[in-house]
């Protein structure tokens, strides 16, 4: 199938580049000369508008990464209960991936392209990382979870772990696993609150009657 020709601005039209090829078949394995092509524009006006291609590697994950946030918080406004919120963001990534192909994160694609910890690409996924794993901590928390850090920390492993899978296996099962597992968490976490509520509960009755 031919690719598409981006359309608009010249900053849009490399950012639609970016996004079709370098998702697709890495950001190091996509040569700037590919992207210049596909987007239809000249060299100097790739440096005039994003300086490098290091820069539009990183204009190209800030974007991804605005689209991921705002499909997730969409999915959590449609709930109310907590459990049911954490779940959703589960629930987001399992349709994420079966409505087509799909190519794993492009955060630790990128990251394991990038040579060195100091490149835009880097800087770029550990913002999205860090927004990520204070989302399932907020999560936790207003699901009433104790240990919320330790929780969150749990749940963004699993998200990771469920991420890689479906990209190496080509599997879309392997979303709905995860989410499973963190069914099984948070069930997990109901039981182990739930021996205190009732000795309050029955202390309060006893306060009570006497």
């Amino acid at each position: 199938m031919p690719e598409s020709k981006p359309v608009g601005s010249v900053r849009e039209r490399l950012l639609q580049s970016a996004r079709e090829l370098f998702y697709r078949e890495g950001v190091h394995s996509v040569g700037i000369d590919r992207v210049l092509s596909h987007a239809g524009v000249a060299k100097a006006s790739l440096y005039g508008t994003f300086g490098s291609k290091d820069e539009l590697v990183r204009a190209y994950l800030d974007e991804r990464s605005s689209w991921l946030q705002a499909r997730i918080q969409k999915r959590l406004s449609e709930h109310t209960d907590a459990r049911a919120r954490i779940l959703a963001v589960f629930d987001e990534f399992s349709d994420r991936t079966a409505a087509g192909a799909y190519y794993g994160c492009p955060f630790i694609r990128a990251c394991a392209e990038a040579p060195l910890a100091v490149d835009p690409a880097h800087d770029a996924a550990a913002s999205h990382r860090r927004w990520q794993r204070e989302l399932f901590q907020r999560l936790a928390e207003e699901a009433g979870i104790r240990d919320a850090e330790g929780i969150g920390q749990q749940l963004a492993l699993i998200y990771d772990g469920a991420t890689v899978a479906v990209s190496m296996e080509q599997d879309p099962s392997a979303a709905r696993a995860a989410r499973a597992i963190v069914e099984r968490l948070l069930s997990g976490e109901s039981k182990a609150t739930a021996p205190k509520k009732a000795r309050a509960s029955t202390a309060s009755s006893a306060r009570k009657k006497s």
